[in-house]
């Protein structure tokens, strides 16, 4: 038997599984069918309003890749204060989902002429990835007679200590060096785009606030340097995020209220030439991971060599992170239940598999269980970031899971309970 992580508190209660106070069976229900992805928009609006309590001044912008799901997107738009995006896909479904372009930032390498163009047009905030990115945003400004709005995405020299991805720190793909980013600042703004400030960020899926702090100092500290040496007020900085959630035994929930407090202390005594910037933190699995619920039906029992296997119409097509093969090293149990006796007393030990014909297919590795028969329904928690569409659907040509949202407040029509298919641009 292996260890799971811990179930998120929304959805630990003894009993069937309520999701946005819906039961797991009257979701799949309404969607039609499993697989189905469920989020509790509920669950994300406190969050949300955790964050507003602890940060208060500064600006709160979601990441879109942590999950797209159109509804979630148009929920979620009047509550935050920007949306960070990395393709124009996700740009057109920012703004689809009612976000002004204004308060898109569009960042990642690679961006392609015709998107650098189609944001400029638009008034997005094009956080450049390199020099010849921002030469190539000018000569489109140039051409089309529109003042490109941009921002330098900065390759800092430090990163968050103990971060699951490191995104800042030695050799990167992302952003400027540091040591070149005040000169690229200098070239656009004689350049006559509109600067619209740094964007630094050092990693992601941090638990540990200490880190977390340390790295949002070093981060006001370098935005600092950098505008003393350009000669120019960034009007934003965005400290990127980092914020993670826990996924594994062992893991802790963050400690936000001390990063709060820390943050705080920081902004006070910040240099006097970052007096009037304005500062966001960027999240995405913090918001969202834990309000989603993975939903798979049993379809087979069966025993090989001694061991119990749980064979399930979903997998890692749609859950990748689950298995284990989306970025962690070691495998470690998600936390599963059977979604009709949370809290019940384990009656045996079986691992959870998916339909695909490949041994990688694993959402549990011997974990233990109620006993559960065929057509029970597993539940996979901390579904609600980097699952749809973080993971392979066209492998081997089942079908694309189903999206539900739940927890809208009554009378909300922005986002709507939309079953069905996943919405794709």
């Amino acid at each position: 038997m292996k260890p799971m992580g811990p179930i998120p508190p929304d959805f630990a209660a003894a009993g069937p599984l309520a999701i946005g106070g819906r039961s797991a069976a009257s979701l799949i229900a309404e969607a039609g069918d499993t697989p189905l992805f469920a989020y509790d928009f509920a669950a994300v609006a406190r969050r949300i309003a955790r964050f507003r309590a602890v940060f208060p001044g500064v600006a709160l912008h979601y990441a879109i890749k942590a999950n797209p799901y159109a509804p979630l997107v148009a929920a979620m738009a009047p509550l935050v204060d920007g949306i960070d995006v990395a393709s124009a896909g996700e740009m057109a479904r920012a703004i689809g989902g009612g976000v002004g372009a204004a308060d898109i930032s569009f960042a990642g390498p690679g961006k392609r002429d015709r998107e650098i163009e189609e944001a400029i047009r638009l008034g997005v905030t094009l956080n450049l990835e390199s020099e010849a990115e921002g030469a190539r945003a000018l000569a489109i400004g140039e051409r089309t007679g529109i003042r490109p709005r941009l921002a330098v995405r900065v390759n800092p020299e430090f990163e968050i200590r103990g971060s699951g991805m490191r995104m800042g720190g030695g050799a990167r793909p992302f952003g400027v060096d540091a040591s070149r980013a005040a000169a690229l600042v200098q070239a656009i703004v004689r350049g006559g785009a509109e600067w619209r400030g740094f964007h630094i960020f050092a990693g992601s899926q941090a638990l540990d606030a200490a880190a977390i702090a340390e790295t949002q100092a070093a981060t006001v500290a370098l935005a600092a340097a950098l505008a003393e040496e350009a000669g120019e007020v960034p009007p934003l900085v965005n400290l990127g995020g980092g914020f993670g959630i826990p996924y594994f035994p062992g893991d802790t929930a963050l400690d936000v209220e001390a990063i709060g407090t820390a943050l705080a202390a920081t902004l006070a005594a910040r240099p006097a030439v970052l007096g009037e910037t304005r500062f966001a933190i960027e999240l995405g699995r913090w918001l969202v991971g834990e309000a989603g619920v993975y939903l798979t039906r049993i379809v087979d029992r069966k025993t090989s060599h001694g061991e119990l296997f749980l064979v399930t119409d979903g997998g890692m097509h749609h859950q990748l992170a689950a298995s284990g093969n989306f970025g962690t090293v070691v495998r470690r149990n998600y936390p599963v239940a059977v979604a009709d006796r949370l809290g019940d007393a384990a009656e045996e030990t079986a691992s959870v598999v998916g339909c695909l014909c490949t041994p990688l297919d694993r959402l549990a590795d011997k974990v233990a269980l109620p006993r559960a028969e065929v057509g029970d329904v597993i539940a996979v928690f901390l579904a609600g970031a980097y699952g749809a569409t973080a993971s392979p659907q066209a492998f081997l040509g089942h079908p694309p899971a189903r999206e539900i949202l739940v927890g809208v407040p009554a009378g909300d029509d922005r986002a709507g309970q939309l079953a069905g298919q996943p919405q794709f641009s």
